[in-house]
């Protein structure tokens, strides 16, 4: 699909931010992780994305920041979470180009690692790889293949290891559930 492009959110996006998730996901835990996040304001405005197709929002993608940490140091990282694309329009190239744009806009403005829960037949078609192989745990249960990282460039990874600490409004609304037991497969 051609016919659509990609830019930062606006004020006036948010309702079909919220829409959009809830249409993926059939639930609200996304759109109300995004909400929080944003009123929270925890994320740059630069790193929410939205796809847009005939004035419409089809697809959003979101970088909050992360820590990684361990008793040795504290280090700055982003989570590529959550990524949707409205449901009419998935398996159309949408997803695939709000990774490519937002990685690229992650790069630019010097974001250096990238963490992200999501398929693990999807995600190492951009780079990224086993989080735990490279020493990097999430602070939840997760099954090794779903929880990966990115270097956005070389040697970002060196040295880093320790388990990923998320913002406050992840717990409350993606990790109570996650605390009760139940698996995260997926936060994008």
């Amino acid at each position: 699909m051609d016919s659509f492009f990609i830019r930062p959110e606006t004020p006036a996006d948010i309702p079909a931010i919220f829409e959009v998730n809830y249409q993926a996901f059939a639930h609200y835990d996304e759109a109300r992780l995004v909400d929080a996040l944003r009123d929270a304001k925890v994320f740059n405005p630069e790193l929410s994305l939205v796809a847009v197709h005939d004035d419409r929002i089809i697809g959003h993608i979101m970088f909050p920041p992360v820590t990684i940490e361990s008793p040795e140091a504290i280090t700055p990282a982003i989570a590529l979470a959550p990524l949707v694309v409205h449901p009419d329009y998935q398996c159309l190239g949408v997803g695939a180009a709000l990774i490519e744009e937002g990685l690229n806009v992650c790069r630019t403005l010097g974001h250096r690692i990238v963490i992200v829960i999501g398929h693990p037949g999807y995600y190492p078609r951009y780079g990224f790889r086993s989080a735990r192989a490279n020493g990097i745990v999430a602070p939840f249960s997760v099954a090794d293949d779903v929880f990966m990282v990115l270097a956005l460039d070389p040697g970002a990874l060196d040295g880093i290891w320790g388990t990923v600490k998320y913002p406050e409004e992840f717990d409350a609304i993606v990790g109570s559930g996650m605390r009760k037991g139940k698996k995260a497969d997926s936060l994008s």
